[in-house]
């Protein structure tokens, strides 16, 4: 959809429809979205209640532990965004084709997304997330290991295989990760939401922009990357469950 925006009314039209978006979601809710929580439930807004709710989410070990995961793991996908184009565009020579392999990829992410509503019934989230980032940190190691072999530069389909596959496992995490840090938090919610994306989105920054900035035309910083990041997501994980 991006791309034929793109193509049909410049890069304008792409600020554009996100500012349309977010003003139709806005009428949407305040016409058609009533307050859930019941009048007699409802607490007034103030400096010492936040600050007390923000001190009870950094206390939950299990809320902290899983934000942590979930900003590694969006980390190194915000990495690959960073690297993408470079890597298929100057590395492999794809040109204006690279969209293309871009949006293939992305398939791969939508897909988990269905396939988790599923396994989610049958296994715990923990359960799959866990194997997700073990499937993650095999396949990344492996391949950067066949990278290296390769000068840095593996052939073409080797890398879509790979990316599919690790992208398949990162859409089960994405629907995964923030829906057990907010476990616990049920009765903070909104606050807890609030911490869970903003802790998360700050700890991908940091480590997505360090894997772009070190991009060196081969694949090896973007596979390093993904294999360090979820080898301490992983961790993350186990010190949020015990």
């Amino acid at each position: 959809l991006g791309q034929g925006l793109l193509s049909i009314a410049g890069w304008r039209a792409i600020f554009a429809s996100f500012l349309m978006l977010a003003l139709i979601t806005l009428v949407w809710f305040a016409l058609r979205q009533p307050e859930t929580l019941p009048k007699e439930k409802r607490v007034p807004f103030s400096l010492n209640r936040i600050t007390g709710t923000l001190l009870i989410i950094l206390g939950n070990r299990s809320a902290i532990g899983y934000t942590v995961t979930a900003g590694l793991v969006f980390g190194f996908f915000l990495g690959y965004l960073n690297s993408s184009q470079q890597i298929f565009q100057d590395g492999y020579g794809l040109g204006t084709e690279f969209p293309y392999y871009f949006a293939f990829l992305a398939l791969s992410i939508g897909g988990a997304s269905l396939c988790n509503a599923r396994f989610v019934v049958l296994c715990t989230m923990q359960y799959l997330s866990k194997r997700a980032l073990v499937s993650i940190t095999i396949l990344s190691a492996g391949f950067f290991l066949y990278a290296l072999l390769r000068d840095g530069l593996p052939p073409l389909w080797t890398l879509m295989a790979y990316l599919f596959a690790t992208f398949f496992a990162t859409g089960i995490l994405f629907g995964n990760l923030n829906a057990m840090a907010m476990e616990s938090l049920g009765n903070i919610a909104g606050i807890g939401a609030g911490v869970v994306g903003s802790l998360s989105t700050f700890i991908s920054l940091i480590a997505g922009t360090a894997i772009g900035q070190s991009y060196n035309g081969t694949v090896l910083p973007l596979t390093a990357g993904f294999f360090l990041l979820s080898v301490a997501a992983l961790a993350a994980m186990r010190w949020a469950e015990n």
